[in-house]
């Protein structure tokens, strides 16, 4: 079993093109509880237009901007290893991506780190446009121990998720849904009401000894199904007195043991040993 993905806060160069080889890597204390992506495009309310009918004739100028919002808790009393005695000095990392830099294109000019938010299969690229730090729970000699760092990403552009494969999950054990029988309900009337004709092949994948009468409560997995040609034995009994045990067949269409071979009239009993053709 695999851990806990834990968020990350990764640099890249300033174009967001690729990670930066001697970048800054944080790893986040405890995950966010949820994130928040906003997109929006850029419009222009242009000078003039058809004020009579209320249309101003408004205009896409931009290429639109994706941003992003999460909120990170810090607390060095919840340290398992390398305690520090002040919570600001694990906030300093996430403020560094705020920090502008010289740019990569002019060393003349300043410009903010790029910045990939990254858990599990979301990833996020831009810049850190805005950050807050709210600070408490402090020590007696005033150290804050414990911090909420609220971030704002954005990049100016919409944004698409990426995925791979189709996305269906693969059933698990204890994830399919059970149906559960009724007072007096056979195994082929199960299956017939969830529209399957093979309940023989589904008496055998879920080890039903008697088809014909289920246990009230009996939970049947209608989606089990060993193939055509299944078989499985039953004792069938029809009530009264034991009669010598013979052997019968069950009609798959029809549904009806064949009495030929049973030494039972009505109101007498029979058992047999059920196979299923």
């Amino acid at each position: 079993m695999t851990g806990l993905a834990r968020a990350q806060l990764i640099e890249l160069k300033q174009d967001f093109s690729d990670v930066k080889a001697d970048g800054q890597s944080v790893e986040v204390q405890f995950n966010p509880e949820s994130l928040k992506v906003t997109f929006a495009n850029e419009i222009k309310q242009p000078e003039g237009g058809d004020q009579s009918s209320g249309n101003a004739g408004r205009q896409f100028v931009g290429a639109g901007t994706t941003k992003l919002a999460l909120a990170l808790w810090f607390d060095v009393t919840a340290m398992e290893k390398d305690a520090v005695d002040d919570v600001r000095r694990l906030t300093q990392k996430v403020i560094f991506f705020m920090t502008p830099q010289p740019s990569e294109a002019d060393k003349k000019k300043m410009a903010p780190p790029g910045v990939r938010f990254l858990w599990g299969s979301f990833k996020f690229d831009g810049i850190v446009e805005g950050l807050e730090e709210t600070l408490d729970f402090f020590s007696p000699d005033g150290k804050p121990l414990r911090a909420n760092v609220t971030l704002t990403l954005s990049q100016q552009k919409i944004l698409v998720a990426e995925f791979k494969g189709d996305g269906k999950v693969p059933d698990l054990p204890g994830q399919k849904p059970l149906k559960s029988a009724k007072q007096n309900q056979s195994l082929q009337n199960m299956a017939a009401g969830a529209g399957k004709n093979d309940w023989q092949s589904i008496g055998a994948a879920n080890g039903i000894e008697d088809p014909l009468r289920m246990a009230p409560g009996q939970l049947v997995d209608l989606d089990a199904s060993l193939g055509a040609g299944a078989s499985f034995g039953a004792d069938v009994s029809l009530g009264g007195t034991a009669s010598p045990s013979a052997g019968a067949t069950l009609a798959g269409g029809a549904g009806v043991v064949s009495a030929a071979s049973f030494n039972a009239a009505l109101g007498g009993a029979a058992s047999a040993s059920l196979r299923i053709a």
